[in-house]
């Protein structure tokens, strides 16, 4: 569906008054500006992908490397609703960019959706995530210990937001369930379309806890709404006071990676065209603190190369869904 502008002020979006102004400056060496860039998020907005697509928007802008930007949010089943639109109706379009990642190459697998990732044409991956374990302020789990003591209990019980089915906030459940013996398909997953409807529901106390990237949660926790129990990192995040799963007895990690994608039918010079506007963009000192800002990791990979992962991740992925009963 596509959704409403008037969400996008849920709380995980930063608008651009709020950037460093660091971020805001013009670039004196521009290189020449596209006209207009067309961004496809196959998600609502205020979640991961959408705040990868606005702070796309941002720094480009910032370094004179685009004149506009339109950004189309158009949510659903971690992007398998959107995909199929951006694959037929953005066919062959050279200013056109999707935003996706690991969420949607498990969302399709699990909706057996009968398009794949594959079929747009791969840029470039940009970020990587670790996902954040989180619970109202007020909730009796004081630790990543006491879930995984309630979800033993009586895993119905624990009801947990986070993005679409089949997504990396799902799979990390499954994975958590597993480890603490708990059969993956008994959790109680409430999936959402976007970042912003899951916190509203963590907020209102509709959950028991939530799953995302910690950058989607970060100003709730900073105003003290959510509490932190857990990361998916191998170790310890600087500036955020949480162990990781492994520390709490949890043997799991797990990382969310983001990318952008053109749409098929473009000709190589469109292709190179976008791969290096992904290049010069990733190269900018607005978009490493735009990254640090947001709890990102850079994780650059382009082209032919992303392209090679992303074949890899689609065969592992596939593999860790089945394992946990969501293929």
């Amino acid at each position: 569906m596509l959704t409403r502008r008037v969400l996008l002020r849920s709380a995980a979006f930063v608008p651009a008054a709020a950037l460093p102004l660091s971020l805001l400056t013009i670039d004196g060496a521009k290189a020449q500006a596209v006209d207009l860039l067309k961004i496809f998020v196959p998600a609502a907005p205020g979640g991961g992908w959408d705040q990868t697509a606005r702070t796309i928007e941002q720094v480009l802008r910032a370094t004179g490397a685009v004149k506009g930007v339109q950004i189309t949010n158009v949510g659903g089943a971690g992007g398998a609703v959107g995909l199929p639109q951006f694959l037929n109706q953005w066919k062959g379009q050279g200013n056109a960019l999707m935003v996706g990642g690991m969420v949607m190459v498990g969302a399709i697998i699990a909706n057996k959706s009968p398009v794949r990732l594959a079929q747009a044409t791969p840029i470039a991956r940009l970020t990587g995530e670790f996902l954040a374990l989180v619970v109202p302020a007020q909730s009796p789990f004081k630790s990543a210990k006491d879930f995984a003591a309630a979800l033993k209990a009586d895993p119905a019980k624990v009801p947990v937001a986070g993005g679409s089915a089949g997504g990396s906030d799902h799979i990390l459940l499954g994975m958590i369930a597993k480890a603490v013996g708990v059969p993956p398909t008994k959790v109680s997953y409430v999936a959402f379309a976007g970042g912003g409807p899951a916190t509203a529901a963590l907020l209102g106390s509709q959950v028991a806890a939530g799953i995302s990237g910690y950058g989607e949660f970060a100003e709730q926790v900073k105003a003290g709404k959510l509490r932190i129990i857990a990361v998916s990192s191998d170790k310890r995040q600087e500036g955020i006071a949480a162990p990781t799963l492994k520390e709490e007895g949890i043997d799991v990690e797990l990382f969310n990676w983001r990318g952008v994608f053109a749409p098929p039918g473009v000709n190589d010079t469109q292709r190179k065209a976008m791969i290096a506007l992904m290049e010069k963009m990733t190269a900018t000192p607005q978009w490493a603190e735009a990254c640090k800002m947001r709890d990102w990791t850079p994780i650059a990979l382009f082209g032919d190369d992303y392209k090679t992962f992303l074949e890899g991740e689609t065969a592992r992925i596939e593999s860790i869904l089945k394992e946990i009963g969501l293929a």
